[in-house]
């Protein structure tokens, strides 16, 4: 039997594009497993939801624990969102990749993003080194870790493709396995991503206005969809709506679209998941 990570490299190999349906806790990860996706992701706004923090605001070591909770919920690759590998520096970014193999991860992802909103992207050079300490710490594993390297400037008010496409270019000369700029603004952008860059692209859905299909981002070029958070916020989005409704006007009538116990449980209720 492959591993789990060599069974999500598979996956990016086509044809067309897959969707990454990204999970927050153990219950979301059995759910998608049983609903036939191929592969879960995380997602770090998810995970702070269900933590009753702001993104951004948790530690490596509650991530990666998170993680390992997912990993183990099923027998699905699973990738992480490692944010920017908890640390400025090379060193740090390859220690993250290191201790996220450890979990059992099949895959992450590292952002070019510094945590500091007055000066949000790091310099091209350091952000390369970044990347390159990654995926030296990637090759020196026992076994595969699927590397997906992030450009950040259209999540951070730098809508400038042309850098965005240096920058995705850089990292895949760097080793990095897929690419990922979230945040493009048409298929157009999509596009010209997919057409610069040797490695297989993600696209994310969800972010800003744009609404593609699995079929545009295919037809595009692109081989790998995530979600990010978006279905954490819909999970949330519609509690809260049940919330308010109940508050203001008295009235359950969030029930009539509520999935039924019975439902759940009979999806949660196949056979064990693990390998």
């Amino acid at each position: 039997m492959p591993s789990r990570a060599a069974a999500f490299r598979a996956l990016h190999d086509g044809p067309g594009a897959f969707i990454l349906a990204n999970a927050w806790d153990a219950g979301t990860a059995r759910l998608f497993a049983a609903l036939g996706f191929a592969a879960l992701a995380t997602t770090s706004a998810g995970m702070a939801l269900a933590r009753g923090v702001a993104d951004g605001q948790t530690s490596r070591e509650d991530v990666l624990a998170h993680c390992a909770l997912l990993v183990d919920a099923t027998s699905l690759p699973v990738s992480a969102d490692l944010e920017n590998g908890f640390g400025d520096t090379p060193e740090e970014v390859a220690r993250t990749i290191r201790l996220a193999a450890a979990t059992g991860l099949a895959g992450g992802s590292i952002e070019d993003h510094t945590n500091r909103p007055a000066d949000p992207i790091y310099d091209l050079g350091l952000a390369v080194e970044r990347i390159a300490a990654a995926v030296e710490a990637r090759d020196a594993l026992g076994d595969d870790f699927v590397l997906t390297a992030r450009a950040e400037n259209f999540l951070w008010d730098r809508p400038d493709l042309d850098d965005t496409i240096r920058r995705l270019q850089a990292y895949a000369a760097a080793g990095a396995d897929v690419l990922y700029a979230p945040g493009l603004p048409d298929l157009a952008a999509v596009r010209a991503v997919c057409a610069a860059v040797p490695k297989p692209v993600n696209a994310v859905i969800g972010i800003g206005a744009a609404r593609f299909t699995v079929a545009d981002l295919a037809e595009a070029g692109v081989r790998r969809i995530s979600l990010g958070s978006s279905l954490a916020r819909l999970a949330y989005g519609g509690v809260v709506r049940a919330a308010r409704e109940m508050r203001e006007t008295g009235r359950f009538g969030f029930l009539d679209t509520a999935i039924s116990s019975a439902e759940l449980d009979a999806l949660l209720a196949g056979p064990p998941q693990q390998e």
